[in-house]
């Protein structure tokens, strides 16, 4: 097969997710034993006009097929932990979307470096990871924090970084939204990724302990995008014994990358609630409220700020 690569630089991105979303579980199984998880499938995300999915926060979700999954992890790079994720994520020949803080991935390029050659996806999650979320802040200076956190990222990537990201994807720190940010992200072309469950991973508990809570979860949904932290040790233990029980279970994960066109999604279940403003509101009693909601992690930190 010849491939030709756009002279348009712009382009390059989704040539090479539409490449990837055909070619890639194949070439990616060929270096994979019998034995280990493996690669199911790369997943195109349109980015064109923005948008919003994950159903602690939104009401809509992509589309993933039953016992399909979506492996995400925040926070990082961490030099303890993220090391660990990666080291268990390469034995089972899966591959994750990394949502980086700017300030970390300053401090570690050569983590953000090794996410990409390993053929992760690599997202942004905002410079510091305002404690008080991005809902705390005047619009101005979440902007500038979001703006510095994509710079930092790309810098720490490629060596360069431009004014819009490489890769179009963020998640916002707790979660916290707002609908103008929401609407100047959709301007850039910039998806917005929730999660559809989590791990509760900012609550210290035991490895196994954390193994039989996400299992539980995961069963009960059957598919969907899972948050997890790279930055905590907890999950970095117990990610090994996660992925084999994917794999005994009969769960595929799912890659995603960037796409032409919108966002497809689909709608959430009728009876579908968010957790976000009742989540928010117990953490920050003085958050304001939104007419739409956005769902928080609770207690998600950078780790030297706990």
């Amino acid at each position: 097969m010849t491939i030709f690569f756009s002279r348009q630089p712009h382009l390059r991105p989704i040539l090479l997710a539409l490449l990837l979303s055909n070619v890639a579980p194949a070439a990616h199984a060929a270096g994979c034993g019998p034995n280990v998880l493996g690669p199911s499938r790369v997943m195109p995300i349109g980015t064109q006009g923005g948008g919003e999915t994950g159903l602690k926060t939104y009401p809509r979700s992509l589309p993933l097929a039953d016992h399909e999954i979506v492996l995400t992890f925040d926070d990082g790079p961490w030099p303890g932990t993220t090391p660990k994720v990666l080291d268990a994520l390469a034995a089972e020949c899966v591959k994750a979307t990394f949502f980086l803080i700017g300030r970390n991935a300053a401090a570690a390029p050569a983590l953000v470096k090794r996410e990409i050659t390993e053929g992760h996806t690599v997202g942004h999650h905002t410079m510091t990871h305002p404690s008080l979320t991005l809902r705390g802040l005047p619009d101005a200076r979440a902007r500038e924090d979001i703006n510095r956190g994509i710079a930092a990222v790309d810098l720490a990537a490629y060596g360069t970084a431009g004014t819009e990201p490489r890769v179009p994807f963020f998640r916002y720190p707790g979660f916290g939204d707002t609908p103008a940010l929401n609407h100047w992200l959709e301007t850039r072309n910039i998806d917005v990724f929730s999660a559809d469950f989590w791990a509760s991973d900012w609550v210290p508990m035991t490895p196994e302990a954390e193994l039989q809570l996400v299992l539980a979860r995961l069963d009960k949904a059957r598919k969907g995008v899972i948050l997890f932290h790279d930055t905590k040790a907890q999950t970095a233990a117990m990610l090994p014994a996660f992925l084999r029980a994917l794999k005994q279970r009969g769960y595929k994960v799912v890659q995603i990358v960037p796409g032409p066109g919108p966002i497809a999604t689909l709608p959430a279940p009728a009876d579908w609630t968010s957790a976000t403003e009742r989540t928010l509101q117990k953490m920050w009693p003085k958050a304001p409220l939104q007419k739409e909601p956005a769902a928080p992690a609770p207690g998600e930190a950078v780790p030297d700020a706990q």
